[in-house]
């Protein structure tokens, strides 16, 4: 199935607009829980092997396969714990917020069949302090699963044996415990600092028991494999990536939003027919197409499909140089390229100040670093005030290079990501835009 074929399947996205898709019986009178109802009759391992088998890839960012995530869970494990993800904090990314807000039940659903799956009898929801409005939704949803004997140690609804109970907990606006063991340590009550893996959570997660952490977008899409096989959803994406795919666009877009498209549309089509064009009819200067932490495209890369693989290994990518004779890997072998990463995609045009939009994107993590790791703590800072020096017109000869060397000496040398989340966007800024950075310091020296 090509990708013209899966357009306007909804999958996560089709209680959007549908009159108090939030309570419980409108999503039962939508078919809500009979997913459920089917999991109970299942073996465990069958459920395991269907997700396996339909491609899901996690949407909270690095696109793991969700089947083979949870297949990591020891055999042996005496407790199994499930986290859902939804501390949403990547700049540009706006998805998870919305699909908490309309559908609800649709990711308690997934949750129940993924810890039903999983052994697990106790989950939680970790969701970013400042989303007031989902969290209030969330919890009036698991009131009224609780009530109807859903779930609980008191379930009825079903009739089933199994028992599962699910905490909404709440975090405090740390950017950082979208990294899931730093979550998993502020779940704890403890400082929201990323652990050293492995161990990994699979084996050694919350509580140090086996624990899975999945995103928000990933754990809705758990019922509908169920109901329509592995096969379907597979084929609804392209190579090992089966589903559609939720991204967030904004920037200088006509129409700016949160779609649900097909996971092998072209950027250039997403660009210029789902959401109407540039803003102004001006030229497309470059994308960041996965959140802020994801390296650029230019605008001669715009047919690459929007998906995971396709963004780091497809040839009209151009490899990266970001020193003479230097290519900087990101790892596993593959050059700087980019990634599809949470679905965030920001488009910029011609009038873009590339330099000022650089120098916020390093701010951001600045502030965000949590100071755990010294290279990340030093480098980011670093990083930050030089660029931020350029876009003020106070560059000097070198700075550009000075960059390049001090984001190369963060990756890779960090307990958790986000010293990558860094070092990745400014070396794509350097590498595609290059001459406006060198544009900056000419002016200066004028």
């Amino acid at each position: 199935m090509g990708w013209e074929d899966a357009k306007g399947i909804k999958i996560v996205t089709r209680s959007f607009g549908v009159q108090s898709s939030h309570k419980l019986s409108v999503y039962q009178q939508r078919g809500g829980w009979t997913s459920f109802r089917k999991a109970l009759g299942l073996n465990p391992v069958a459920i395991l092997d269907e997700v396996k088998k339909s491609n899901l890839r996690g949407r909270g960012g690095a696109g793991f396969f969700t089947g083979m995530k949870w297949s990591f869970v020891p055999k042996e494990a005496k407790r199994v714990y499930l986290v859902c993800n939804a501390d949403e904090s990547e700049p540009g990314t706006c998805k998870d917020r919305e699909l908490m807000a309309y559908d609800p039940h649709l990711l308690i659903e997934g949750m129940a069949i993924a810890a039903y799956a999983l052994g697990c009898k106790h989950a939680y929801i970790y969701i970013r302090g400042e989303m007031m409005r989902e969290a209030k939704i969330l919890q009036e949803a698991l009131d009224e699963v609780y009530a109807a004997g859903l779930l609980g140690r008191d379930q009825v609804g079903l009739g089933g044996p199994f028992k599962l109970e699910i905490t909404l907990h709440r975090g405090a606006g740390a950017y950082i415990c979208g990294e899931e063991t730093a979550l998993l340590n502020s779940l704890e009550g403890r400082r929201g600092w990323p652990r050293l893996k492995p161990p990994f959570p699979a084996v050694k997660g919350l509580f140090q028991e086996a624990t899975i952490v999945n995103n928000v977008e990933t754990l809705m899409n758990i019922p509908d494999i169920l109901t329509k096989g592995w096969e379907w959803f597979a084929k609804l994406g392209i190579g090992k990536s089966g589903g559609t795919r939720i991204v967030c666009v904004s920037g200088h877009v006509k129409k700016p939003g949160v779609y649900e498209l097909p996971m092998g549309i072209p950027f250039r089509s997403l660009i210029y027919d789902v959401c109407g064009g540039m803003l102004g009819d001006r030229q497309l200067k470059g994308v960041i197409p996965g959140g802020s932490s994801m390296p650029p495209i230019d605008a001669s890369e715009i047919d690459v499909p929007c998906e995971f693989d396709a963004l780091m290994t497809d040839p009209r990518i151009k490899d990266v140089e970001v020193r003479p004779g230097v290519p900087f890997d990101m790892g596993g072998g593959r050059r700087l390229k980019t990634m599809a990463g949470s679905g965030g995609i920001v488009v910029f045009d011609e009038t873009t100040d590339v330099v000022a939009l650089c120098a916020r994107i390093m701010k951001f993590y600045a502030h965000e670093s949590c100071g755990q790791c010294t290279p990340c703590r030093e480098g980011t800072g670093w990083l930050a005030r030089v660029c931020q020096r350029l876009a003020d017109g106070d560059g000097r000869p070198g700075d550009v290079d000075l960059m390049a060397n001090v984001a190369v000496g963060i990756a890779g040398n960090t307990i958790c990501a986000l010293g990558e989340a860094a070092a990745w966007p400014m070396l794509g800024f350097i590498t595609k835009f290059r001459a406006d950075f060198e544009a900056k310091i000419k002016a200066a020296a004028a």
